[in-house]
């Protein structure tokens, strides 16, 4: 009797230890078991995502792991899954997602290519515009200048300007015919009084040559023949008067030039000196082998220390002193 207690009691106690260790190493349904695999999946995909700070959505490894599960399996076959299944595995979505996540980032390459750089091709057409505005604009400039040349005095073959109106034009001395059988007067004067202004400038050398006064030939009243220049007037005075006088002709502007009157010459009183004529006041802007006296005519001859501007004559520079 004490033996069948013992063996009851031992085959309880069997019992008992089997059912505690099959009920505690598989007593949930496979489908528990499943849930519960995957929610450690998910976990450790939710670890790994957060890892790569990308957001990863349980359901889809959910979903994927459920259908690799099938709840029939035996508990062996159950418990093969867990220990089988990576989390390496898992970490493919999470880089499936990342490239996804990357890929829109990529997407703004297309907003910069298609920037709207078509809008030079309108500056292309304003382009016509501004030349065809150019081209009336340069066209009055081409008429202007022409005219600008038109109205530009003409000079004549000896560079002399276009003579004012009212005054009498120049007359080459070649062409000129002297008619000695008609005398006429004309008034004549030479003087160097400006000299005496410019002493601190003066040729000191020259001083004993000028005169007190400054005037080497008083204004009187001379004769002459018809058709003869101012140049042939002074030079029969200078010489019926033994007054020196040099000079020399100048081709480029047909006439005589004088050089010098009392041996007192150009240059005598600064660079800007020099003798000029004048007649009735006039001083012409030719030189005095060209100018044909009238009767009645005034002649002076002056000398400047300022290129005319002394004298009055600084418009005639150019050829009145000749």
């Amino acid at each position: 009797m004490n033996k069948k207690k013992w063996l009851t009691a031992i085959l309880i106690i069997g019992v008992l230890a089997i059912a505690f260790f099959w009920g505690g190493n598989y007593q949930k349904s496979p489908n528990k078991v499943a849930s519960n695999s995957v929610e450690s999946r998910v976990v450790e995909s939710a670890n790994t995502a957060s890892n790569q700070n990308v957001d990863v959505e349980p359901t889809t490894s959910s979903d994927a792991k459920t259908t690799e599960i099938a709840p029939t399996a035996t508990p062996d076959e159950t418990a093969k899954p867990v220990e089988t299944v990576k989390p390496t595995e898992e970490v493919t979505p999470t880089e499936t997602a990342a490239t996804e996540v990357e890929k829109p980032t990529a997407t703004p390459k297309s907003d910069t290519q298609a920037q709207p750089t078509a809008t030079p091709k309108a500056a292309k057409t304003s382009v016509p515009e501004t030349k065809a505005t150019a081209k009336p604009v340069t066209k009055p400039d081409s008429k202007v200048a022409t005219t600008e040349t038109k109205q530009e005095p003409k000079k004549d073959k000896f560079l002399t300007d276009p003579v004012p109106s009212g005054k009498p034009k120049p007359v080459e001395w070649q062409d000129a015919t002297v008619d000695k059988k008609k005398q006429l007067t004309a008034t004549l004067s030479v003087s160097a009084a400006t000299i005496l202004d410019n002493m601190d400038i003066f040729n000191k050398d020259k001083v004993e040559v000028l005169p007190a006064d400054g005037i080497i030939y008083k204004a009187q009243k001379v004769t002459f023949y018809e058709g003869e220049s101012v140049f042939d007037v002074l030079l029969r005075e200078m010489k019926k008067n033994k007054i020196h006088m040099e000079f020399s002709m100048t081709p480029i502007y047909n006439s005589n030039y004088i050089e010098g009157i009392n041996n007192l010459y150009e240059f005598d009183a600064g660079e800007l000196s020099g003798w000029m004529y004048k007649v009735n006041g006039w001083f012409p802007n030719y030189g005095s082998s060209r100018y044909v006296l009238k009767d009645g005519d005034v002649v002076e001859w002056v000398y400047t220390c300022d290129l005319g501007r002394d004298v009055g004559g600084y418009v005639a520079t150019g050829g009145a002193q000749k």
